[in-house]
């Protein structure tokens, strides 16, 4: 770099958001951010962490911004514009150059628990992103611990192409290698979603509620007794699969291909099984046409709640999109023929049989009869 650090900080701002360098005023507030629970769960920042260790930081990040090569880490600020209530520091963003010109940077970034939830990172990965092109950069890479939503909220918000889960690629805690999200962001990309990021909405009908799944939703797992030729077996969870289970369903709404609801009794909200609407490729903003899915825990059937679920969801799925709905066109459903509650369920959510299979493949491998649904927006 020409001159020292701070002075060689550029200082990147939209009106709302700073990019700027860290200061020693900075210090207190970044030692909260470095023991702020969730810091401590996706990082690999020292436990414990006081002044001390946060001086010494910045000491680091001065020398990073004057060796030519180095990391290039950012304070982000809040400005407080328009009356909004500021926060001088609101995290840090840290932007890696590759090894030559021709290897893409990374990106990292942490926010202060003051700030979350504002939008403030996605401001500064957008700022930090341009100016990374600016220098050169031919694309820009983020990877954070699978299970560490926040952070993946605001790749997908800045337009990053998602590339999948990539097996030990970012260190833990104790020298341990963890599995790592993944995605990157080209020059010239616009920054802004693109795929859905779907959030279940809260549908109820006075004996059952349709909400999303929860972490505590675990306590009300019942081992799965449904014949294995109707259901396929990683639809239902188990004491064992729980985690995996929930995972799925969340990545699979973070990619926009399902919308899948926990369904609570009205008035415990315990929860009674599952309900979803998906696609089986692309997203649910693709087309015009999804499938139904379902699942009651055995002590929760035979009182209507299967009929209340699919009744709840199908209309959410068929209602039009500037009414709330997802705007679908037409909703299907496949069943084993022998599966009689559960092509009672679709006859009283308004489904019609449109097809028989004599020899279809069911969920099990196993080759039986099955029949298949629809029911049509009118």
């Amino acid at each position: 770099m020409t001159s020292s650090y701070p002075q060689c900080v550029p200082v990147l701002d939209d009106g709302r958001i700073r990019l700027r360098a860290m200061t020693p005023a900075d210090l207190p507030a970044s030692v909260e951010q470095s023991t702020d629970p969730e810091t401590v769960r996706w990082t690999t920042v020292p436990s414990p962490y006081g002044l001390d260790d946060a001086a010494d930081y910045l000491e680091h990040i001065g020398s990073q911004w004057e060796d030519e090569g180095g990391v290039r880490i950012f304070a982000v600020e809040l400005t407080g514009a328009d009356g909004e209530e500021g926060a001088p520091f609101a995290g840090l963003i840290d932007l890696r150059p590759g090894a030559s010109a021709q290897h893409p940077w990374e990106v990292g970034f942490a926010t202060h628990p003051a700030a979350r939830g504002r939008g403030v990172m996605t401001a500064a990965m957008r700022l930090g992103a341009a100016w990374a092109f600016e220098q050169g950069a031919p694309s820009l890479y983020w990877y954070a611990n699978v299970g560490n939503w926040g952070s993946r909220r605001v790749a997908w918000r800045v337009g990053m192409t998602d590339h999948g889960t990539l097996p030990q690629r970012v260190p833990g805690r104790d020298g341990a290698v963890m599995d790592a999200w993944c995605a990157s962001l080209l020059p010239g990309q616009e920054m802004s979603p693109r795929t859905p990021w779907v959030v279940p909405p809260v549908l109820a009908d006075g004996s059952v509620r349709l909400r999303p799944w929860r972490d505590e939703d675990r306590e009300s797992v019942e081992e799965p007794d449904h014949p294995s030729h109707h259901v396929p077996a990683r639809a239902l969870p188990t004491a064992q699969t729980w985690d995996a289970w929930l995972e799925r369903r969340r990545q699979a709404m973070a990619s926009g291909s399902s919308v899948n609801w926990c369904v609570a009794d009205a008035q415990s909200d315990v929860a009674l099984g599952e309900v979803l609407v998906f696609v089986h490729g692309g997203t649910l903003d693709d087309g015009d046409t999804a499938e139904l899915g379902y699942f009651l825990y055995p002590s929760a059937r035979g009182r209507g709640v299967a009929r209340a679920a699919a009744s709840l969801a199908a209309e959410h799925a068929l209602t039009p999109r500037e009414s709330g709905g997802l705007g679908l066109r037409r909703l299907l459903a496949e069943t084993a023929a022998d599966n009689a509650a559960s092509n009672a369920v679709l006859s009283f959510a308004g489904f019609s049989r449109w097809g028989h299979e004599v020899a279809a493949t069911a969920p099990d491998g196993s080759v039986g009869p099955s029949d298949h649904w629809e029911r049509v927006r009118p």
